[in-house]
């Protein structure tokens, strides 16, 4: 199947519409297996549920006119990012009906461990966003490492670094979104 699904995104790359529609069933389940990843954080009573989530990633995909996947861990990584955006739009409509103050900080612990509401995820995507803005490598890395669920062997391949970077990477962003996302002491 991996060859299938790498001349199925080679072929995507050269154009082909239907080359794309072929390969989302192909990927279907482990696009599925991302997407429940994301959703096991979430808050128990969530709307979008993990075949919604691919659904919706679907339709981002489709949009995507101009794409150029190296390779098929690439195609998941970018899928994984995809899936991140649609549940963090979500959760600011949301928050925007509801008018809520953004939410409290949590522990980077929590952020790693179960997102149980749109607050913390909130949370976590902004502190993603201010990392990427100084190290946008090490944001990467930990969006492909904690959401993606890919490993630090599997990074290096997708960043086009070697895999002692990757692992410095982490190290400074966890430590980085670690005292971001801290509630500062009194």
């Amino acid at each position: 199947m991996t060859t299938e699904v790498s001349r199925l995104l080679q072929a995507w790359n050269d154009g082909d519409s239907q080359a794309r529609d072929r390969l989302i069933p192909l990927v279907f389940d482990d696009l599925k297996a991302i997407a429940r990843r994301y959703y096991e954080r979430e808050r128990p009573d969530h709307t979008l549920q993990p075949t919604a989530l691919v659904a919706e990633l679907y339709l981002k995909l489709k949009d995507q006119r101009r794409v150029q996947w190296r390779n098929r861990q690439e195609f998941f990584a970018v899928s994984s990012g995809l899936i991140r955006r649609i549940l963090v739009d979500h959760a600011r409509r949301r928050q925007a009906a509801k008018r809520g103050d953004g939410g409290p900080k949590i522990s980077f612990e929590e952020a790693l461990g179960c997102i149980v509401d749109e607050p913390q995820l909130l949370a976590l995507d902004d502190a993603l966003e201010d990392l990427a803005k100084v190290d946008p490598r090490g944001s990467k890395v930990v969006e492909l490492h904690v959401f993606g669920g890919l490993k630090f062997e599997e990074i290096p391949e997708i960043l086009g670094v070697a895999r002692s970077t990757v692992l410095r990477d982490w190290k400074h962003a966890r430590l980085w979104l670690r005292r971001q996302l801290s509630e500062p002491e009194p």
